[in-house]
C-alpha cells in the first residue's frame, strides 16, 4: 500500500476539494488513461486494489504509472468515546482528487485490453471515471 515516508505535519485539517484540477489532468507517459470525473477522497487501499485488477488483466504486458498518491492522514478517534479531548490519531492516508485528473495510465497493451482493464480499476475506485486516448501532435 502507499504511504508517505514521512511528512511534515502527523495531522491535517480536512478541508474541501474544489474545482477542477490544473495539474496532472493530461496524459504525460503512457497512450491510454483513467481520468476522474468528481471530486473524492481516494485512500491507499482502493488505489492498491484497482492497481491490482489493472495487473491481473493485462498480466505481465503493457506498464501502468499511478499518477496520484496518498499523502493526505485522515484521523479517526476511538468507538465509545465522548466529545472533547481532542483530535483522534491518523488512521490512513487519501489522495485528494479534483474532476480531470489523471488517476492511471497504461502503455504497451491494445486498446481494447486497455479499456477492459481500466474499467475493472473503475469499478473499484468511488469516483466516476472515464477511459482517454492519447493525442498524437
Amino acid at each position: 500500500m502507499l504511504i508517505p515516508a514521512r511528512s511534515k505535519f502527523r495531522k491535517v485539517r480536512k478541508g474541501r476539494i474544489r474545482g477542477v484540477a490544473t495539474s496532472g489532468n493530461y496524459i504525460a507517459y503512457g497512450d491510454y488513461g483513467l481520468q476522474a470525473q468528481g471530486n473524492e477522497r481516494l485512500n491507499s487501499r482502493q488505489i492498491e486494489a484497482a492497481r491490482q485488477a489493472m495487473t491481473r488483466y493485462i498480466k505481465r504486458g503493457g506498464k501502468i504509472w499511478i499518477r496520484i498518491f496518498p499523502h493526505t492522514p485522515v484521523t479517526r478517534k476511538p468507538q465509545d468515546v465522548k466529545m472533547g479531548s481532542g483530535k483522534g490519531s491518523p488512521e490512513f492516508f487519501v489522495a485528494k482528487v479534483r474532476p480531470g485528473t489523471i488517476l492511471f495510465e497504461m502503455q504497451g497493451v491494445t486498446e481494447s485490453d486497455a479499456r477492459e482493464a481500466m474499467r475493472l480499476a473503475a469499478n473499484k475506485l468511488p469516483v466516476k471515471t472515464r477511459f482517454l486516448i492519447r493525442e498524437e501532435s
